[in-house]
């Protein structure tokens, strides 16, 4: 395959699949993302990983059933979304502002969540503080905030928040970031995410991620929010953890893939999975063979599993049309 081939392959695929851009206006610009499936019912929506976008699931949602429809969003300084003002940095707590500001825009009551990574750690807190809103919710490879000791977080936070400000200071610059040839960032991506993402696959994401060199014939640059690269996760305890898991009491899938870290001592994450089994009789814990973004790279693995769930647990909700 080709550099151009693979720099088309996405748009052929997207309109293959009827996939529509959709721009949500937010406070601070525009929220991004892809509409696959009929506009005249409620979406799942989708959220993605740390510094990806709403192409990660490019491949898995073709797989899906096709009579239910998907919203993936670029989360704020990701894919086309916009960035957050100068100045500041990302919070974690955010994402109950933007899914209640899609809700608003949609004029939904309740929400359906499937987010992957960093996406599926954010619903895991939204749905267990509003659990009231949230009617589905389906966890790829990450299930909660992780615990960091307490030195740990300590030079964490003394490194990162220099970082942080060196960053914010290179954006208000306003300069054009380092640029590659296609096959370069192909290269860069594949090697940067440890092999959790197959050359093949690299595309679905760089064609979000990338921006065409302003200085450089036949070169790109990586667009996202440098930022990003500094922030932090929700930062409280694993007992805020165990309460939260109690609230966790609709429909809930998580897949965990085999060959991926849990992030932390296993302990913890076993402590919430027996909460959630105890007291949860719709949880469902499913293992698949596969790196961090088998969901990517080898969606045929994860669809059958996904597939079997929401057609268990997802409702028709057509009364919540869409206003585009």
């Amino acid at each position: 395959m080709d550099t151009q081939s693979l720099e088309t392959l996405v748009e052929r695929h997207d309109r293959e699949h009827g996939v529509q851009e959709v721009r949500i206006r937010v406070p601070f610009g525009e929220l991004a993302g892809k509409w696959w499936g009929p506009r005249n019912v409620r979406p799942v929506v989708c959220l993605h990983g740390w510094q990806d976008n709403a192409g990660t699931f490019d491949t898995l949602i073709p797989l899906l059933p096709s009579h239910m429809s998907f919203l993936a969003l670029d989360l704020p300084g990701h894919g086309y979304s916009s960035r957050i003002p100068d100045g500041m940095s990302y919070q974690p707590m955010n994402v109950f502002y933007l899914l209640n500001f899609v809700m608003q825009e949609y004029g939904w009551r309740k929400i359906s969540l499937l987010s992957h990574s960093m996406g599926s750690v954010l619903h895991y807190a939204y749905a267990a503080i509003f659990p009231t809103r949230v009617d589905l919710l389906i966890s790829l490879d990450a299930l909660k905030s992780p615990i960091f000791r307490p030195a740990q977080l300590v030079s964490m936070m003394a490194e990162l928040t220099p970082e942080l400000l060196r960053a914010d200071l290179r954006n208000q610059e306003r300069t054009e970031p380092p640029s590659y040839t296609y096959a370069e960032t192909v290269d860069r991506l594949y090697e940067g995410a440890v092999n959790s993402i197959t050359r093949e696959a690299c595309p679905f994401l760089l064609q979000r991620n990338l921006r065409k060199s302003a200085k450089f014939p036949d070169r790109y640059y990586f667009a996202r929010d440098s930022r990003l690269k500094y922030g932090t996760g929700f930062l409280w305890s694993q007992e805020v953890n165990k309460r939260l898991a109690q609230n966790l009491t609709m429909p809930f899938l998580f897949v965990k893939a085999t060959e991926s870290p849990y992030w932390e001592r296993k302990q913890y994450y076993d402590e919430v999975i027996e909460i959630l089994e105890r007291n949860n009789a719709r949880f469902e814990l499913r293992y698949v063979e596969g790196t961090h973004h088998v969901h990517l790279s080898h969606p045929e693995r994860v669809a059958p599993v996904v597939a079997d769930f929401l057609n268990r647990y997802w409702q028709r909700d057509e009364e919540m049309a869409s206003k585009l």
